[in-house]
């Protein structure tokens, strides 16, 4: 690892430690963001075959909102972050919640050990330096079980709504963004796990719905019917190119 990706570390932790001191309980906990969190898991669960016995695996935890949704239909959930804040508030929110099978842990990618039957990445690829991001893939490899899967989300470089907002909604824009995250392109993320021997497909999450619940979180309404126009405008060639967000399914 350089020295300017330990930087990036060194800021990206900075910044979430401080997004984590807060705002971040209070903003995942409103209606529409745990609406959106929901549909995350249930598109999650679609992959796998036998949720029930899976060892499952999230990168970038945060403060385990999305985590704690899914433990309750696998067998275990392990998470990992880099931030100490975020955590302590999601261990001790499983706590509360009475979860016995999952474990939070503070660390990075290489700290982990175990194979997992899935493993997932929401909004944490975009985060990573450019060697660290060419090399996850590989990475990852060493973590996933025969048969195992691996899903990411992360933010379009094309998305329309990123250009809207960063015009309409600067500062709140900011409050969302580190200064070394950036958008992917679908495609050649994709390409980056086929390289590695991985069979990807990738695909439009949403355009407006997962935007709307952070504009405002907590107008659920507002986000469910998002979510039902989002179903229909990524399945039309020329507006999905301009979605908010993309996902990837891939397998060994």
């Amino acid at each position: 690892m350089t020295k300017n990706d330990l930087a990036v570390l060194e800021r990206e932790l900075h910044y979430h430690e401080k997004l984590y001191s807060g705002f971040a309980q209070r903003h995942f906990a409103r209606p529409a963001v745990r609406a959106l969190r929901a549909h995350m898991v249930r598109r999650m669960l679609r992959l796998l075959p036998d949720a029930r016995a899976a060892r499952v695996l999230s990168l970038g935890c945060g403060i385990g909102d999305t985590e704690i949704l899914f433990a309750s239909h696998v067998r275990e959930l392990h998470g990992v972050d880099l931030s100490p804040a975020a955590i302590q508030q999601a261990s001790g929110d499983a706590a509360r919640a009475g979860l016995r099978n999952a474990t939070f842990f503070e660390g990075s990618l290489d700290s982990v050990r175990g194979k997992f039957d899935f493993v997932f990445a929401i909004f944490f690829l975009h985060h990573l330096p450019d060697a660290l991001l060419e090399s996850a893939p590989s990475r990852i490899a060493r973590l996933l079980a025969p048969g195992g899967r691996f899903y990411s989300l992360d933010p379009s470089r094309r998305r329309l709504s990123g250009a809207i907002g960063s015009r309409l909604f600067p500062k709140l824009m900011k409050r969302y963004q580190t200064e070394d995250e950036r958008e992917l392109d679908p495609d050649w993320t994709a390409a980056l796990f086929r390289k590695s021997g991985y069979g990807c497909s990738a695909g439009y999450y949403d355009f407006l719905s997962t935007p709307l619940a952070g504009l405002f979180p907590g107008w659920r309404g507002g986000y469910k019917a998002a979510r039902v126009a989002d179903d229909c405008i990524i399945k039309v060639p020329l507006l999905q190119r301009l979605g908010s967000n993309f996902e990837l399914a891939a397998s060994l």
